[in-house]
């Protein structure tokens, strides 16, 4: 009977680190997976602003060789504005099936792994 106490006290100190422990773990599980998150995206941008670099210096040539074509600069960038117009539109129309929903089941796919 006089064990009692002391089983008590050393079980409650034992449930109380095991409670700190566990918060612990759960905070570095999710600053890891944070941090993964953030580095996915971190070189995805750096890689994307590389393509959007390429992509611009492509397409200004493009205005400027299909306005050699048509006669005048302005109409090869027309052209060029108008095509974008309208790939915006059809991206607009389906942002959530193409856009929305990919980056939402790869969040929640690196955040599950």
């Amino acid at each position: 009977m006089k064990n009692l106490p002391n089983t008590i006290r050393s079980l409650l100190e034992s449930t109380g680190d095991y409670v700190e422990t566990k918060v612990n773990l759960f905070k570095l599980k999710a600053v890891d997976k944070s941090s993964d998150i953030i580095s996915s995206i971190a070189s995805w941008l750096v890689i994307a602003l590389f393509i959007v670099f390429g992509f611009i210096i492509i397409n200004v040539g493009l205005c400027i060789w299909l306005g050699d074509l048509m006669g005048s600069a302005c109409y090869g960038f027309f052209v060029i504005g108008g095509f974008y117009l309208l790939l915006g539109v059809i991206i607009l129309s389906f942002k959530s099936k193409w856009i929305k929903q990919p980056i939402n089941d790869l969040i929640i796919k690196k955040i599950l792994n």
